[in-house]
């Protein structure tokens, strides 16, 4: 996946993370527990873009 792709989805996915903690009232738990599960996919997310993801996977501790 082209590196300005990935940073594409990035701003898109901050921004939207941004305006939903902005604009839709929630209870602060959940505000921290939507953000946590964001930040948990999009990590994912890019470690599988880059190809990284399969290493992590796979990786034996001996």
């Amino acid at each position: 996946m082209p590196l300005v792709n990935v940073v594409i989805a990035l701003i898109v996915v901050g921004v939207l993370l941004w305006l939903i903690n902005t604009y839709i009232p929630m209870a602060s738990s959940i505000k921290t527990i939507l953000n946590v599960v964001v930040v948990v996919a999009v990590v994912v997310w890019v470690l599988q873009a880059v190809g990284l993801w399969g290493r992590i996977t796979s990786y034996k501790f001996t």
